[in-house]
Formats: structure tokens, sequence, C-alpha cells
């Protein structure tokens, strides 16, 4: 009986310790340096530095590369059209995706949790921006199931180019409902971790309805855009002035100084003027020039020279000397350079396309030539007093105006050298170069192929895409590419 008594005794001892354990297990196996929720204004402040820090130096590396505003010097195979070969630049599709998920988790916090709400609007609009620059380098992409982390799938299935744009949830939609977010916030509690606008809501609509411009633009040869555009331009709630921009600063020094900076001098000196650029921009007799490049060492009278695209490096080394390196703004300056969401004079030549085409009732003249006097504001040029009469007058009408409004355009987008390639795919202008080696049967690439990693790690829905693109080709059309 004593021993029965003393194993009972020992039983409820054991079962109490056990239950002890097990009821402060959470909480002492919980790291409190390591929270289990990260603060919205914590996330929000990391996807917009992070996606902008990195999206800048690969527009830089890589975008300016098929815009042919730089060309390579060596280590060239990216700029030769073999696009599945990222060297210095040229693998945005995780950047896209580490940031698109953790802008996701910004929105569903804001539905969550009606503390979080004022995120909803900036989020989705981000969301939009993301999603939209994404699909209009690779087209048909994961995106309604992709981004939820371990609440969705780790397979996404590719959803059309036409759907991510139009469909409920998509980038239009989310342009939509981030503004109305936004004009329905009522709370008291105020956006922290914005470094775009300092937590100005009028602000992100501003910005809301510009893309909404863009996207809408983007997409004009697919379907009927002229009545939203009208409406968004009558109602004049889009950014206006280069003190509305969407951009953040880079600093002169480390940490956050302008990632081409933080180069071996080897690596920067790599990248050069390019002779599409150079010619466009002697003809225009423009002096931006002298900011966005170097005289070449080799010169007696500070003059400048470009290289064509696309050189067989093994063949022909050319010599460092004699071509034009990026400007002082891109390595020891930086700080006089941004990290570029949206400008006003985007949204100008935007407009005045629009106007061009009769998308909307508008002096696309006077559009074109504030766009014009903002992009050389922004670059910290002064306006020749001539320049838009006998450098760069309006055109005549039709592709001759077309093509002076996307080629000042793109000028101005060096910073973002994806988007001058990508309007180029839209437009055709300005009209680029063949390169000297292509390894593309001398045709310029109309996409970005998909990683590898996504035929290894997603490999059904992998080849489902890329049966819809002749085997992963870059020179498949997107969706609203005018070539289709």
């Amino acid at each position: 009986m004593k021993n029965t008594n003393k194993i009972i005794t020992a039983l409820i001892f054991t079962l109490v310790m056990v239950t002890s354990c097990t009821k402060d297990f959470e909480e002492i196996n919980t790291n409190p340096n390591q929270p289990l929720s990260v603060q919205p204004s914590l996330l929000l402040r990391q996807v917009i530095y992070d996606y902008g820090e990195q999206m800048s130096y690969e527009g830089f590396t890589a975008g300016n590369l098929l815009g042919q505003y730089t060309t390579a010097l060596d280590f060239n195979l990216f700029d030769r059209h073999d696009l599945k070969s990222p060297q210095l630049g040229g693998n945005p599709w995780p950047i896209f995706f580490q940031n698109l998920r953790d802008n996701e988790s910004v929105i569903q916090l804001s539905l969550q949790n009606e503390t979080f709400a004022v995120y909803e609007g900036p989020s989705r609009i981000l969301k939009a921006y993301m999603a939209a620059a994404l699909t209009d380098l690779f087209g048909d992409v994961p995106y309604f199931e992709a981004f939820r982390g371990k609440e969705g799938t780790v397979t996404p299935a590719y959803d059309s180019q036409e759907t991510i744009y139009t469909a409920e949830d998509g980038i239009l939609d989310n342009l939509n409902k981030g503004i109305a977010a936004l004009e329905n916030y009522s709370g008291s509690i105020s956006l922290e971790g914005d470094i775009l606008f300092n937590g100005d809501l009028e602000s992100w609509i501003k910005f809301a309805n510009s893309l909404r411009i863009k996207s809408l633009l983007r997409i004009s040869n697919r379907t009927d855009v002229a009545t939203e555009l009208q409406t968004i331009f009558n109602a004049g709630d889009f950014i206006d002035e280069n003190t509305e921009n969407a951009i953040f600063n880079f600093t002169d020094g480390e940490p956050n100084n302008f990632r081409l900076a933080r180069l071996r001098i080897g690596d920067f000196n790599n990248f050069v003027l390019s002779e599409t650029m150079e010619e466009v921009l002697v003809d225009f007799d423009d002096p931006r020039i002298e900011t966005l490049f170097r005289p070449f060492s080799n010169s007696d009278s500070g003059e400048f020279n470009g290289l064509l695209n696309g050189i067989d490096a093994t063949q022909n080394a050319a010599i460092l000397s004699d071509f034009s390196l990026a400007g002082t703004i891109f390595r020891e300056n930086t700080g006089q350079l941004d990290a570029n969401f949206m400008t006003s004079w985007e949204t100008h030549f935007l407009l005045a396309e629009a106007a061009e085409r009769g998308f909307i009732t508008a002096d696309a003249q006077q559009l074109y030539e504030m766009g014009v006097t903002q992009a050389f504001e922004y670059w910290q040029v002064g306006l020749p007093a001539d320049y838009l009469t006998n450098s760069a007058p309006y055109g005549a009408g039709g592709d001759a105006s077309i093509q002076q409004i996307i080629t000042q355009k793109w000028i101005a987008n060096i910073i973002n050298g994806y988007e001058g390639w990508i309007e180029y795919r839209r437009t055709g202008f300005p009209h680029l170069k063949t390169l000297s080696a292509s390894l593309n049967n001398d045709i310029i690439p109309v996409r970005m192929p998909y990683p590898a990693e996504e035929e290894a790690l997603n490999s059904v829905n992998y080849a489902d895409a890329a049966s819809r693109t002749d085997g992963n080709s870059i020179n498949v059309p997107v969706w609203w590419d005018n070539n289709k």
C-alpha cells in the first residue's frame, strides 16, 4: 500500500510539472528580441527602400544596357542579349518577389487590424506599382496565388498579363482601391515608415493617379482607355510638380549612397556611354550629357564618345580611355541622385502622348514642353533658352510628335533604364541600334526570360508559362505590346 501511495504521489507530481511546463512553454521559448509580428511601419519603410535601392542599381547596370543608355566593355553577355546570363545586373525577379511578399504582409495587417488601417492605401498602391514593373518585364507571371508566404503556395500558377492589369485585385483595381482607402480613412493614427512622402496621404493619392495614367497608356493598344484618362486629367489630382515626385534621396556616403558608388573601380569602369545615347544627346545639343556622362580621357577638348552596344569582348577589346564613363552624379556625388518611383515630368510626357493620340482633350505641345522643362530641373541642368524652339521642338503631329515625346522621356529615365526599354517595346521609340555582336540573331528582345530557379522550383507552372512564350523566348511580345 505504501508503494502504491508513493507511485500515485510521483504520478501527480509529474503531471503537475508537465502541465506547468506546457503552460509556460510558449512564453519560455519566445525570444523577446525577435518579435513574432512586425510593425507595418517597419515593413513599409523596408519595402520602399529595398525596392528603390535595388531596382535603381538594376535599372542602371542592366536596364540601361537594354535601353541603350550605356554599353558594357566586358562581362557583357547580357549586353549582347544573352539575357539568361546576368552578370553585374540582370536578375530583378527575386527583388520583385521578396518585396511583393513583404508588402503583402502590410496589406494583410491593414485589413486584419483596424489600428493599421492607414497602411492599406499605400500598400495597395505599392503592390500595383511593383506588379506592373514585374509583368511589364516578364509578361505572364505568378500573381494571384503568389506573395502570401506561409498562407499561400510555394508553386503559384502564372497569370496572364491581361488579368494582372485588369482583373479584381489586379493593378488598376488596387490603384483604385488604394485611393478609396486613403480618401475614406478617418482614423487618427499617422502613416509611419513612409520615406516617399513623410506620411502625407494626399501625396499617395497623386502618386496613384499618376500610376493610373501610366498603366492605362501601357495597355491602350489593347483596350479603350480614353474615358478613364480624360476623367483623371480633368480632376487634376496627379503628380504635377517636381516637389511632388515619388522619390527618396541617396546620400554621398555609405550605407545609403547609390550602389554604383560602392562597386570596385574596375566594375564601375565597365559601363560607358552608348553610341545610341550619344547620338540622341548630340543631335539635340543637349547639355544634360555633361551631367550624365564624362568626357572621354583621350579627348583634348572635353568631347564625349559612345560605343555601340554588344561588342564581342573576346575579339574586340575596347580601350576605356576612348569612351565616356557615367557622370559623377552616379558615383562620387550620389547625394544629388534619387531613387525614382514616379515623377511630374514622366506624368506630363504620358499626358502629352495621351493628348497626341486623341485619348484626352488637352494641349499636347504644352504638356510636352512642361515635361521637358521639369526633366531638366530634375537633373539639375539649366534649360537652354532655345531648346524647345530649335534643339527639340515639338513635332509636326502623329508619329513625329510621339517620337519626340518618348525620346525625351527616354533621356530623363536613365536612372530607370528598364523603363526606357519597356517604352521602346511599346512605341518603337527611340530607334535602338542593332548590336555589334548580337547573341540573339540581331533581334532586340521584347521580354525578360524567366529565371532558371523557376524551372527548378516551380517546374509544372513554369513549363506551362514557357509553352506560351515559345520555350521562354525573349522574342515573344507581352500582351500589351504593339508588335503582337
